[in-house]
């Protein structure tokens, strides 16, 4: 399968990534993508950017080194209902918004807490994708993080610094067998993203691939295969809530 998009990535401006906008375009380029997303971490993350950093987001030319860039946010999940750290105005002022787990901006509770605050963040109607809904600090009951993201048409994301094993999560490759196998069942597709912070893992799937390869997940429910297919996922879920 050609993987035509990574759409989870950070420039300096997140305070603890290495490059610019225009060294991840070129990296994206180089790897021959098609479509490159740039989502800062929203303001609560420790040394990341500011509100007016994501109202001004339109200012950015929308093709970069020959490919098209999506410009958005990585929202941190703050509290157990799901509430995130970017208002509805701002949320609407930028192309794309992954609503995250981060330990710096909310403590891991139980597994119905952690698991009421993921439920909380996909069904706000402007939040695109779930990123790294693996880590084991935060267990989650899976089934019903499925069923939530297939009635609202939410992307759950396969991150592939989750399997790294230089990474900091914990029990990431039982958890993502476990959200793989339910997403099979319910026909829910996912995107593979690298949350790169550097330009040089921009587009990089070298551990989600060989999971997805080992337990032969269909190429039919990733995203990656098709940027209109991706686009016109995150468009229905705007549709079905009524966002304009």
């Amino acid at each position: 399968m050609r993987y035509l998009l990574d759409v989870h990535t950070h420039t300096i401006a997140s305070g603890h990534a290495y490059n610019t906008i225009l060294e991840m375009a070129r990296s994206a380029r180089d790897k021959g993508l098609e479509l490159l997303g740039i989502t800062e971490h929203a303001p609560m993350m420790p040394g990341s950017c500011g509100n007016i950093y994501f109202h001004n987001m339109h200012i950015i030319p929308r093709t970069l080194c020959g490919i098209e860039v999506m410009f958005g946010a990585e929202l941190n999940i703050l509290d157990y209902d799901g509430h995130m750290d970017l208002d509805l105005r701002s949320l609407k002022r930028i192309d794309l918004r992954i609503a995250s787990l981060h330990s710096v901006c909310i403590r891991p509770g139980s597994k119905k807490e952690n698991t009421l605050a993921v439920l909380g963040a996909i069904r706000h109607p402007l939040v695109d994708i779930i990123g790294h809904p693996d880590d084991g600090i935060y267990p989650l009951e899976y089934e019903a993080i499925v069923e939530a993201a297939k009635e609202t048409d939410t992307l759950l994301e396969l991150n592939n610094n989750s399997l790294n094993p230089a990474g900091a999560r914990k029990h990431t490759r039982e958890n993502l067998i476990t959200m793989l196998e339910l997403c099979r069942e319910y026909n829910l597709p996912i995107v593979m993203n690298s949350d790169a912070h550097v330009f040089s893992d921009v587009g990089r799937r070298d551990f989600s691939e060989k999971l997805i390869q080992e337990i032969h997940f269909p190429e039919h429910l990733i995203v990656n295969r098709s940027v209109r297919e991706f686009k016109e996922f995150i468009r229905r879920k705007y549709d079905r809530m009524g966002v304009e």
